[in-house]
């Protein structure tokens, strides 16, 4: 994997390049020599402080994208868009260069994740389709009657261009029903073009009901004010009706269900009494269990939700006990592949064996280190006839450095998009 920081002679090259200098005319006015600079861009010489910030100046670029290169969100992007497609024919991307890529053509790594990204819309807009085609019962009703109009429509139509002689009384007779099913078929048409469009101009018919639950809460920033007091319960349903973006009835009774839960932890754990105690014990979820009485997994939800203004960038990560996420709030440049499970989960799978379990984990992830809290909570008791039901939570915190316990865990993209040759799973994907 190139490292971040030894692209930042190529990044200096191509912005000179692209300003049409010469080597030799950038190294005098920067006040360095010609051959320094040579070796500045074939990255044999590091670089930083005043001269870093004088060739930035000179190249009319931040200092940051000379030193840093790409966001990590465009990586992950272009990670993602490198997905491989079994069915397509094509050399693999070469994925250990993507930093450089980015780094050197900005506009066009922008331009390949925004068509990535549009594939991957159109993909999950075509696949929500299908499945509301597959179990939307109304949908499948009314699909069958625009089916059978057409049928009818037909049958008619053949009889009239048979050729055969008909009485004037049959002829007439045919011809009403054409016209009357005709009618029919209009009316059932768009009444079934209405039910897929929902709103003018909404997609929300196409995004499936996880997919709108995830746009409510990011359209209120993870962090509902009107929750945050007392008759918080009589506000869930308010907010539920306003909402444009929960477009069915599934989605509105998992927004319910989320919102719920949001009370109950804003009742047990206080945004002002938070505030205190993250001045008391900072971002240590462990003192705050432990001071409140409360359980991490309500700790790490409870962190998650507050203003960014209070707790900083903070992440979270939940999912069911088949691996399934089921909330995500990226941060501090973890993101999470759209197509494909991603091998940052890890610390999430390591704790779905039981209730209580808990792993902390420093974790990279191309440039970006944090720490990763993941935790277990049981949701359903065992019983009889069925195990009992647990969800795991993982609460991304900015990485304190090699004091925190925990070694530093190195991980890619997914297993299909990896650099790391000695992974130990990567042995067990084909």
């Amino acid at each position: 994997m190139v490292e971040r920081a030894s692209m930042v002679g190529s990044r200096i090259r191509e912005r000179r390049l692209l300003k049409g200098m010469k080597q030799t005319e950038l190294a005098r006015i920067a006040g360095i020599s010609a051959s320094y600079l040579n070796l500045i861009e074939h990255n044999r010489r590091r670089i930083g402080g005043k001269t870093l910030n004088h060739l930035a100046d000179i190249l009319d670029v931040s200092t940051a994208l000379l030193s840093q290169g790409a966001e990590a969100t465009l990586l992950n992007a272009l990670r993602d868009a490198a997905t491989p497609d079994a069915s397509a024919n094509t050399p693999a991307p070469e994925l250990d260069r993507a930093e450089e890529f980015a780094g050197r053509f900005p506009g066009w790594a922008q331009l390949v994740a925004n068509l990535a990204q549009q594939r991957d819309d159109l993909t999950n807009s075509v696949n929500a389709l299908t499945d509301r085609i597959a179990h939307d019962p109304e949908l499948a009703a009314s699909l069958h009657e625009v089916i059978s109009t057409v049928t009818a429509i037909r049958s008619t139509a053949s009889i009239l261009a048979d050729g055969q002689t008909l009485e004037p009384q049959w002829q007439g007779r045919f011809h009403r029903n054409i016209n009357e099913d005709s009618e029919r078929l209009a009316s059932e048409a768009e009444a079934l073009v209405r039910y897929l469009e929902g709103a003018p101009g909404s997609e929300m018919t196409v995004r499936s009901p996880l997919e709108q639950l995830h746009a409510f809460i990011a359209q209120h920033g993870f962090h509902f004010s009107e929750l945050e007091g007392v008759w918080a319960s009589a506000r869930v349903d308010r907010l539920i009706a306003r909402s444009e973006v929960l477009g069915n009835d599934a989605a509105r009774r998992m927004a319910r269900s989320f919102l719920q839960q949001y009370v109950e932890d804003a009742h047990a754990l206080p945004e002002r009494e938070m505030e205190e105690l993250i001045g008391r014990s900072g971002l240590d979820v462990d003192a705050i269990a432990a001071l409140t009485g409360q359980g991490l997994a309500r700790v790490a939800r409870r962190l998650s939700s507050l203003p960014m203004e209070l707790v900083g960038p903070v992440g979270l990560f939940v999912c069911d006990g088949t691996g399934r996420m089921i909330l995500q709030k990226p941060a501090l440049g973890i993101d999470i592949s759209r197509t494909a499970m991603s091998c940052v989960h890890w610390p999430l799978y390591e704790v779905l064996t039981g209730a209580g379990r808990v792993v902390q984990r420093r974790v990279r992830q191309e440039g970006a280190r944090v720490l990763a809290l993941a935790v277990s909570e049981e949701v359903c008791p065992a019983r009889i006839d069925r195990p009992a039901l647990y969800h795991a939570h993982m609460l991304i915190l900015p990485d304190p450095g090699p004091d925190a316990a925990g070694k530093l865990l190195e991980v890619g993209s997914t297993c299909h998009l990896c650099s790391f040759g000695a992974c130990d799973s990567g042995s067990f994907v084909s």
